[in-house]
């Protein structure tokens, strides 16, 4: 069953490496998190398969990787100058701040005490900074808070480069950073954060069209990597949710140990991107159909997700609990893809006459598949490790191996055991893991 305790899941990424409190020695820095052997390996397979599905399997899209710095100009253009900004007060009593409107009532939650709070006032979110070595206006820059202004400021150059024609899309994946006022749920909500997004331009006519298949679409992206349907759901914002830009956003959420949370917004931003860059730029940013002889500017279907949120709703999904020979274990049911490691390489024994061979069946499967080798400890308890990081299958030589050239593939999921001939024993894993 999935984890219902958040600390389950937090506690397993620090036991095991997938994620650590940023900067620890020191006391922590709060809501950031370096990201461990295992914790590196899954984001980068989350990530992957995305790219998978929104670029690789598709004609129609195209990626960039666009500047984290950019200029002033970009965010007048974008609106983020002057609205993307959250409620702020202040409490009197413990002096923290907090979003107005995520409080449930005028209590502070950090003090028993009696408390009032400071009028509400807009908070911007970027993160500002300095470009050269002169400090002025004209030196100010800021940290991206979204990779989409890279893609709309880059539509002519793709257009031009890539040959393509709406419908089309530009993806992108990489940080962003927002001063967040309350972050935290662990690696759901922190400062800096990986976004994949894409921007998929279509004629104005289709804008609604695309819409409705792109939440369809990206729902099924979570199925498919192993997250039950009934812990996701589709909710349509209300017209007083909607960002400045959007005609229609839904969002596809995770039923989280708090709560339901976005793991990914879909929003009809119409043309409004394009239009602003043309009219701060002076550069037409738009499409001329020769087949119909018409020039219009493209409406914008955004699929944006957040890779590191995404990361924990699978391992959330993916937790679970079970009894295997009288013992209980904890395992994570990851999906193939996206478990950092596929294959597990234990060698029964650390003699010299058996680990020649078990190091070779490592290099021969590390070809294919990210591999741990692990020689330390009991097998049974090397299994129970792997177990708990969620690699699919463990490959055991053991001294009959040396004998038969066979070892033993074992399944994480059923523990079932399969004498497999070593010359056989890349096609066999590809059949099981699927790819």
């Amino acid at each position: 069953m999935p984890a219902k305790d958040l600390d389950q899941i937090v506690n397993l990424c620090k036991r095991r490496g997938f994620v650590y409190p940023s900067a620890e020695i020191y006391g922590g820095f709060r809501s950031s998190y370096d990201y461990g052997p295992l914790g590196s390996l899954m984001l980068r397979n989350v990530k992957d398969a995305w790219v998978r599905a929104m670029v690789q399997q598709r004609d129609d899209v195209v990626l960039i990787d666009a500047a984290i710095l950019s200029p002033p100009q970009i965010f007048e253009a974008s609106g983020h100058l002057s609205n993307f900004s959250d409620p702020l007060v202040d409490c009197t009593v413990c002096k923290r701040r907090f979003r107005e409107d995520q409080l449930d009532n005028r209590d502070c939650p950090q003090s028993n005490k009696g408390c009032a709070f400071t009028a509400a006032r807009a908070f911007n979110l970027m993160f500002q900074t300095q470009a050269g070595p002169v400090e002025g206006e004209g030196a100010k820059v800021y940290l991206r808070p979204e990779t989409a202004q890279g893609m709309f400021v880059n539509f002519a150059n793709v257009l031009q480069t890539s040959r393509k024609k709406p419908p089309f899309g530009i993806a992108q994946l990489g940080k962003a950073f927002r001063n967040e006022i309350t972050p935290g749920n662990f690696i759901f909500r922190t400062r800096e954060f990986e976004l994949m997004e894409l921007e998929f331009f279509v004629h104005p006519s289709e804008s609604t069209k695309w819409y409705e298949y792109w939440c369809q679409t990206r729902m099924q992206w979570y199925v498919d990597y192993g997250i039950p349907a009934a812990m996701l759901r589709i909710r349509e914002h209300a017209k007083d949710e909607l960002s400045h830009y959007s005609s229609g956003t839904s969002d596809i959420e995770f039923m989280f140990p708090w709560g339901w949370g976005e793991l990914e917004g879909i929003a009809q931003r119409t043309d409004f991107d394009l239009k602003q860059h043309t009219e701060h730029s002076r550069q037409k940013l738009e499409y001329f159909d020769q087949a119909t002889n018409e020039r219009y500017v493209p409406y914008v279907v955004e699929p944006a997700a957040g890779a590191n949120r995404t990361m924990a709703a699978f391992l959330l999904a993916a937790y679970d609990e079970d009894v295997i020979n009288d013992e209980p274990r904890t395992v994570l049911r990851l999906h193939p893809r996206l478990a950092p490691y596929q294959v597990a390489v234990l060698p029964l024994s650390k003699k010299d006459t058996l680990m020649p061979l078990a190091k070779r069946i490592h290099a021969m499967l590390s070809a294919n598949y990210m591999c741990d080798f692990d020689e330390t400890q009991a097998i049974g308890r090397r299994y129970r490790r792997q177990d708990e990081i969620g690699t699919p299958f463990c490959v055991t030589i053991d001294f009959d191996s040396l004998e038969d050239d066979a070892v033993t593939i074992r399944e994480r999921d059923t523990t079932k055991q399969t004498r497999v001939p070593i010359s056989s024993l890349v096609g066999e894993l590809a059949g099981r893991l699927g790819f």
